[in-house]
């Protein structure tokens, strides 16, 4: 950033008038001031403008998954413990490699960390799953920067690795970013309650809260190890041990299962007040992020989701109050209503709190339902990247006149999931 302030100075003092020697005094007339203010106007929005640009893509950060098999390490089914002692020392030995292959290498400033999220098993060695963070995720330069990443480690691969014996010619690289709020496919839809069928890979981040194997809730990924959802969903069991998640399209066909290592519930919220509906889950083990497994981008405290914009609620609940509940996920394209609106008389007389949001039509039609409860609202930004707006709460029935659906409004507690996530 500091290359690109240095040339813009440059050019600003280009166009300061000059005297014919170094003794001469600059004179301007009236309309030569008027110039010259436009001009300092015009660089110092430019200035603005590239700062803001900057930060936010500096804060938008790249992921990439990366394999290789290890030769010297007989694979053991403790690996198969994220927080056994031996994944935990075989994941240092692969972390400081990394680190060491990037800190000493033209990406040092770009490089954030990684951490290996799966050992498998081939020939009786293991197999290295691992994820690696970037800062920066510029579309622009992303295949440029995915070629100097994936060149940068294998020529490590290669060479020294430390008590690592790996085997350079089953290195694999991802090659994709998985940025928030990205997904790779962007079909129409308009309907949960009532049915519209979900397609592959077009919400990513959703996931099936399931109690013994049984769907209860949803929730939505907001990083490999973090999922967000509503702490009504715990009412009656908030045991970890009596949960599981999974992940894809249809219910009865998984693509990924996790057990859970945590449940961390509002410390506020007290049933049957609605109040306080969030609770994040901590993953016994990270999610591997694939085309069809991604995360929600989470905004910011100060983001904003107008009225009358449009956003999408997912899940797996009843097609209608009482209803039959799909194998197959479905969509719901709705309206952000303002909370004036939602507190009317006619419509929930006061009851929403500016932790809640409404969203919906007046006339009914569209709605979560029962069994969508802790899943996410989403909304795209003008780029087509997709934030989580709400989490799915409560309501008086599904798709009532009058009677919308009623979400956890997120950047209400965006700093309570930052001081239990660290995201």
């Amino acid at each position: 950033m500091s290359y690109f302030l240095l040339l813009l100075t440059l050019a600003f003092l280009s166009f300061l008038p000059r005297g014919t020697e170094s003794n001469t005094k600059m004179k301007l007339t009236t309309c030569g001031k008027i110039t010259l203010g436009i001009l300092m106007l015009a660089v110092v929005a430019i200035i603005i403008g590239l700062i803001v640009y900057f930060v936010i893509y500096e804060k938008t950060p790249f992921y990439h998954h990366i394999s290789f098999k290890v030769n010297n390490i007989d694979y053991d089914s403790k690996f198969e413990k994220p927080y056994s002692q031996e994944y935990m020392d075989l994941n240092k030995k692969v972390v400081s490699l990394v680190n060491e292959t990037f800190h000493g290498s033209k990406l040092r400033r770009q490089y954030v960390k990684s951490h290996v999220v799966q050992v498998s098993r081939a020939q009786g060695k293991v197999i290295i799953h691992a994820v690696l963070k970037f800062k920066s995720c510029i579309k622009n330069t992303a295949a440029k920067f995915r070629d100097r990443i994936e060149t940068t480690l294998y020529q490590k691969l290669k060479g020294k690795t430390g008590s690592l014996c790996i085997d350079s010619s089953s290195f694999k690289f991802s090659g994709k970013s998985f940025c928030c709020g990205q997904r790779t496919i962007t079909p129409s839809g308009n309907k949960i309650a009532g049915g519209m069928d979900a397609q592959e890979g077009e919400w990513p981040w959703q996931a099936s809260l399931q109690q013994n194997s049984v769907h209860r809730c949803g929730a939505t990924l907001i990083s490999n190890s973090w999922l967000v959802t509503a702490a009504h969903c715990f009412i009656k069991a908030s045991d970890p041990k009596e949960w599981s998640v999974s992940f894809g399209l249809l219910l009865s066909d998984p693509q990924t299962q996790r057990s859970i290592k945590d449940i961390i519930i509002h410390e506020n919220y007290h049933y049957p007040a609605h109040d306080n509906d969030i609770a994040v889950v901590h993953l016994s083990s990270p999610v591997l992020y694939t085309s069809n497994i991604r995360r929600a981008c989470l905004p910011e405290a100060t983001y904003t989701f107008p009225p009358n914009s449009d956003v999408v609620v997912t899940g797996w609940g009843t097609l209608k109050s009482d209803g039959t509940s799909p194998n197959i996920l479905q969509k719901g394209l709705v309206k952000i209503i303002d909370n004036k609106t939602c507190n009317s008389e006619e419509v929930y007389s006061g009851v929403i709190t500016p932790g809640m949001l409404c969203a919906g039509f007046l006339e009914g039609s569209v709605d979560a339902c029962q069994g969508d409860s802790g899943g996410p609202l989403v909304g795209a930004d003008y780029k087509g990247t997709w934030f989580l707006a709400g989490i799915v709460s409560w309501g008086d029935e599904c798709a009532l006149r009058n009677k919308p659906g009623v979400y956890t409004r997120v950047t209400y507690y965006r700093d309570w999931i930052l001081s239990k996530t660290g995201l």
